[in-house]
């Protein structure tokens, strides 16, 4: 029996991993810039740590240990602590504008678009959530880091990209980028809803009251630094002492910027600070971080124990099987619901090698390793190798995937960019332009004028009898 003939596709049918509109394209190339850079320097401070902690032990648990800041506001903390409490604040900051900014005017705001991407994330948290269970379950092991394997670490997984010099088109950047706003979206409210044990409501209603007060300077378009960051310090310190993670006061004030363009503005003030914020908190904010974090002693059996262990197990078969699994799978079921057409540019497996380069959860795999099991150090040793095993064998596997199709992505890349005419805006965005096709016309007249003028020198200089010898 012959299959039947596909029906050609409806107006309601839309495009998977399609052009990016122009807006978003600048947004991401800038955006993504940042990150890449910032990627490798994380990617530099984590050797950094993973040397300095394996080499002079003693002096980088001195380091990270020091303790500074006013006890008398609750604010006396270790070097480790200032970065996981104080410097991913700016981290999450950056996030809750980018989550702001996709909901409003990027690839969010529309919501069947943004079901494929949202059911992507949602699937890409929840299965290396049920896999580190059900590893633990068997293994007999604890289930308090059931979270560990549920992020993505958009930095270090550019990195990898820069790394292994994969031109990835813009679409396939954006759906990553995309996946990696949702996914800090839902570990936030894990950190808040999971990791709260004790709430001091006075500190609490404290930092409502800042966020108000920062909310209502915000819509009366009050305008300076030595006002919001005051106020923002303000607001994150009675986060801390509420016993609310600090990191959601970030993300928090994040999400109350303006990021929609009005007439005459070519950024929004949101996109502005955003583009302002992001170096530091890619640059700095968590590299600082990585540095005290990442510092796992390999002398104490800590990777040897990872393959054996069903809570170390658990990270690793989460973060490779299951983010992979997750992310692909949601994927493909949220098109096949949907009625989303994948582009035709691109393949699935394509869209399985992003997910196997989701797997790369470095950032805030480590904090939700820290806080699943404060206390104990020698767990939260051994979970941090974890991470870094299961990252670092995603990143191979994902460089691998990646590799196979370099050619045809670097083809897509450079067509995606290609700006004949000079003015600044790829040609593929300018084809319903009346203007770029006459300027294109008089470029290729030009080029066709000089070609005329070159074939003439060349038949007369072919027409001229031979010299005598």
């Amino acid at each position: 029996m012959a299959a039947p003939t596909p029906a050609p596709p409806s107006s309601s049918h839309r495009t998977f991993l399609g052009r990016l509109s122009l807006p978003e394209r600048d947004y991401l190339a800038d955006a993504l810039r940042t990150e890449t850079v910032g990627g490798v320097i994380l990617l530099v401070a984590a050797i950094a740590a993973l040397v300095w902690a394996n080499t002079f032990g003693s002096s980088y648990a001195s380091v990270s240990g020091f303790h500074f800041g006013p006890e008398a506001l609750g604010l006396n903390l270790s070097v480790a602590h200032w970065a996981a409490d104080g410097l991913l604040a700016i981290f999450f900051f950056v996030a809750g504008v980018e989550l702001k900014r996709e909901l409003v005017a990027g690839e969010l705001r529309d919501p069947k678009a943004a079901a494929l991407p949202v059911v992507a994330a949602l699937c890409g948290m929840a299965v290396p959530a049920v896999v580190y269970t059900l590893v633990n379950v068997v293994g007999g092991g604890s289930t308090d880091g059931w979270a560990v394997p549920t992020a993505t670490d958009i930095a270090f997984a550019l990195a990898v990209l820069a790394v292994i010099g994969t031109s990835l088109p813009n679409s396939l950047r954006a759906f990553l980028l995309t996946l990696a706003v949702v996914d800090d979206l839902f570990a936030i409210l894990i950190i808040a809803v999971f990791f709260t044990e004790k709430i001091d409501f006075v500190a609490l209603i404290g930092a409502f009251i800042g966020l108000a007060v920062f909310h209502l300077l915000l819509r009366r378009n009050v305008r300076g630094w030595y006002i919001y960051v005051p106020l923002a310090l303000v607001i994150w310190g009675l986060m801390y002492n509420s016993g609310i993670h600090a990191t959601i006061a970030g993300v928090a004030m994040g999400l109350m910027l303006r990021c929609t363009r009005r007439d005459g503005e070519t950024h929004s003030p949101g996109e502005h600070i955003e583009h302002l914020i992001r170096p530091l908190s890619a640059g700095f904010a968590v590299p600082m971080f990585a540095l005290f974090s990442a510092g796992v002693s390999l002398s104490g059996g800590a990777l040897a124990d990872v393959f054996t262990r069903p809570e170390t197990l658990g990270v690793v078969l989460g973060l490779v099987v299951g983010k992979t699994v997750g992310i692909f799978g949601g994927t493909w079921l949220a098109a096949r619901f949907t009625k989303a057409e994948l582009n035709k540019d691109l393949a699935w497996a394509d869209v399985f090698a992003v997910a196997t380069l989701a797997g790369i959860g470095f950032t805030v795999s480590l904090l939700i390793g820290e806080l699943a099991f404060v206390g104990d150090e020698d767990m939260i040793n051994e979970i941090k190798a974890a991470v870094l095993v299961g990252s670092l064998t995603a990143a191979v596997l994902s460089g691998v995937l990646l590799k196979l199709r370099v050619r045809r992505y670097r083809a897509l890349y450079e067509a995606e960019e290609l700006d004949e005419d000079e003015d600044g805006v790829p040609d593929v965005y300018e084809q319903d332009d009346p203007e770029y096709h006459l300027r294109m016309a008089a470029i290729h007249e030009k080029k066709a004028a000089e070609h005329r003028r070159l074939a003439q020198l060349a038949g007369a200089a072919s027409s001229e009898p031979d010299s005598p010898a």
